[in-house]
């Protein structure tokens, strides 16, 4: 079975590329469900479920949904080989630019608009610096040398990624990218996988629930400003 993990900060186009790379899909006899992971509320498998798509959702509530993430995916792999799909796209938000960790040997997306701003690629981590392919989308309300000009800072950021550009009200694009997913590897079980990269790390007393300001002795070094 075909792993897609796809990321991106909220309303960049997520769900729109992925409705529309789905038609496609389906139209080749891939058989997808999707795994959408959230923190609070979503009406996103609603989208899905509305075109014939199974989507169940995880809401990660006051956990980091990157660590709910990874704590689940290997679950959901095992569910959709059992129910006979043969795609599993797992969709969630990178909310810090920081998280949602793609794995390896499994085929990672990275969806960011050309409306996040010039600097935007440079300032996202290892969501968009570790994707392999880089869906941009609203491409269709700004002018070509601000495409062109975003797509060499996402190239920057990320120089081995394949680059498509995806319009979600249209679908222009969408089959390119579901080729693409079409020719990610397949896999058996998420067991033993490793992330590309570590998960942000941290551990204080905010972490446990403290809501108290000031000094606080639970904070690391590495949290603490050095001001002169």
């Amino acid at each position: 079975m075909k792993v897609i993990t796809v990321a991106g900060p909220p309303s960049s186009g997520k769900t729109s590329v992925l409705l529309n790379a789905i038609k496609h899909l389906r139209a080749n006899n891939i058989k997808p469900c999707v795994m959408k992971f959230d923190c609070i509320l979503t009406d996103d498998d609603e989208l899905y479920r509305s075109v014939g798509v199974e989507c169940k959702v995880g809401l990660s509530g006051n956990l980091c949904p990157d660590h709910y993430f990874v704590s689940n995916i290997d679950a959901c792999v095992t569910w959709a080989k059992d129910h006979g799909y043969n795609m599993l796209i797992s969709e969630s938000a990178g909310l810090c630019n920081r998280c949602s960790p793609h794995i390896e040997g499994v085929c990672a997306v990275c969806v960011i608009d050309n409306l996040a701003g010039i600097n935007t690629p440079k300032k996202v981590g290892p969501m968009l610096k570790m994707a392999d392919i880089v869906i941009i989308t609203k491409g269709d309300v700004v002018s070509q040398a601000e495409r062109e000009i975003f797509s060499f800072k996402v190239l920057q950021a990320n120089p081995g990624a394949q680059i498509i550009g995806v319009n979600g009200i249209t679908g222009q694009g969408a089959l390119e990218f579901a080729h693409s997913l079409e020719g990610a590897a397949k896999v058996d079980t998420l067991t033993k996988s490793t992330l590309r990269v570590s998960m942000p790390a941290a551990l204080c007393s905010y972490c446990l629930g403290d809501l108290k300001i000031g000094n606080n002795n639970e904070l690391s070094k590495s949290q603490i400003m050095v001001l002169d």
